[in-house]
């Protein structure tokens, strides 16, 4: 059984759900500390021609809170805003007219809990994609939550069963071979190939959120581009 687990993070670029497609289970988690600055409320998109920044603001809280305990500020103006700003970066976009609306939804889902809005929208976009992988929360499993970094994903990995594990290439240092060996699990990391596409400019911007994907690629070219990754033993990376 393939596994991956990954923080919810809002719209992610298209990696993320290379990761979802590479396996069988794939696991949200949500029960992480919350940081901030990183791609749990924000992602880049691309607005005439260069990369832009979208933020959902989170309310303030005690720093150390789980994402899941954590909320998005409950302002329509917010959500406004966001929504007005993919408007005008991608209103000539060749498939702003199928996409627009369904973001648009997305970002009017009237829950305002972190981990679940960002569930919502990473669930709805695998559907999109026609992705068969099965989405689950850590939040919803029995584990031991006094676990840590590579421990809790061992646990994790144990309590489902998963044979393999995959990590994005960017977690090289943070796993090791030997500790998942030990287990009985294959230890791999996948590595985007960073495929172009037209964005309608001159200038590439690659590693934007997947609404830029959707955005100016049919569904058929989208399946293509998931296909855009290699999985890495970790004994074949020189780092």
């Amino acid at each position: 059984m393939k596994l991956a687990i990954m923080q919810p993070y809002f719209f992610p670029y298209i990696g993320y759900f290379q990761l979802i497609a590479a396996s069988d289970v794939f696991v949200l988690h949500d029960d992480v500390q919350y940081i901030k600055g990183g791609w749990v409320n924000r992602n880049r998109i691309l607005l005439n021609g260069t990369s832009r920044m979208i933020t959902f603001p989170v309310q303030k809280d005690a720093y150390d809170l789980p994402i899941n305990a954590r909320n998005y500020v409950d302002d329509k103006q917010a959500r406004k805003g966001i929504i007005n700003l993919i408007k005008q970066a991608y209103a000539k976009a060749p498939c702003y007219r199928q996409v627009f609306p369904m973001l648009e939804e997305f970002l009017t889902y009237e829950d305002n809990n972190v981990a679940r809005f960002n569930e919502n929208l990473i669930r709805r976009i695998a559907d999109y994609m026609g992705l068969a992988c099965k989405i689950i929360t850590s939040s919803g499993m029995e584990k031991d939550d006094s676990l840590a970094g590579e421990q809790r994903v061992l646990e994790i990995c144990k309590r489902l069963g998963a044979t393999d594990y995959t990590n994005p290439i960017g977690g090289t240092e943070l796993y090791h071979r030997e500790a998942f060996q030990q287990r009985g699990i294959t230890l791999r990391f996948l590595e985007a190939e960073n495929e172009r596409y037209d964005q309608g400019g001159e200038t590439w911007v690659p590693f934007l959120s997947i609404i830029d994907v959707l955005m100016f690629n049919p569904i058929k070219e989208v399946g293509r581009l998931l296909a855009g990754y290699r999985l890495i033993a970790p004994q074949t990376i020189v780092l």
